[in-house]
């Protein structure tokens, strides 16, 4: 994979964090309830699982069978975010991702993922990580990424203009949410590489964060 040679640095005034992914490793689980879903209603699994990360599952369903009623769609995407919310074998943190959290502790800083507050709060537990005092969630939001509206609402609840905003994202439809909102993004992983992003690293371990003198965030990516 493709990744950052010469360190860059990057400055900003908040950083707005993806979850899965990003900062927490649910591969895993995601596969094994999309692949079933799939499974269940006669779809490949491969060409499911390139559409279903980053988004909320109601709008990937939207996109895989779309004649089917958005009812049914919203009705069968609660059914799976309860048993992604009970099943949390093979969650793990993403290398790197619970010293990166403990060096945004005091900086201005959110986590905005597609995941509702359940889902949420119990994979980030899974993986041990902390969670940010501001969380723009599934329930937070009226469109699902690739729409920019999640980061757009957490920098306007940060007070941060979203050109100063940095977006750490794993997935397509996230990353595409962050340059909507105007915003600069780190890819994470080998999925975020082909996607454009303004920086690509394989994990957290890669990027140091720490106050700069004007009281914004320097970030080193290498």
């Amino acid at each position: 994979m493709p990744v950052t040679v010469t360190p860059v640095v990057l400055n900003a005034r908040a950083l707005l964090l993806d979850m899965d992914g990003t900062l927490v490793n649910s591969d895993a689980v995601v596969e094994r309830i999309w692949r079933r879903w799939a499974a269940e209603h006669g779809l490949d699994g491969d060409a499911t699982m390139k559409v279903v990360h980053g988004r909320q599952g109601h709008a990937s369903m939207a996109l895989l069978l779309p004649d089917r009623p958005h009812e049914e769609n919203l009705a069968d995407n609660a059914r799976m975010l309860a048993e992604e919310t009970a099943d949390m074998d093979g969650v793990i943190e993403v290398p790197g991702a619970a010293v990166f959290l403990a060096a945004l502790r005091d900086l201005p800083h959110a986590l905005v993922t597609s995941a509702d507050v359940a889902l949420s709060t119990a994979r980030m537990a899974a993986a041990g990580l902390p969670l940010p005092d501001l969380r723009v969630t599934a329930e937070s939001v009226g469109a699902s990424k690739p729409d920019p509206e999640g980061f757009l609402k957490a920098a306007a609840a940060l007070g941060i203009d979203p050109s100063d905003c940095v977006v750490f994202e794993d997935s397509g439809a996230g990353i595409a949410a962050g340059r909507s909102a105007g915003m600069r993004v780190v890819g994470i992983g080998e999925r975020a590489e082909r996607y454009g992003p303004d920086v690509v690293v394989p994990d957290l371990t890669r990027v140091t964060v720490e106050a700069s003198a004007d009281g914004g965030i320097r970030l080193t990516v290498e």
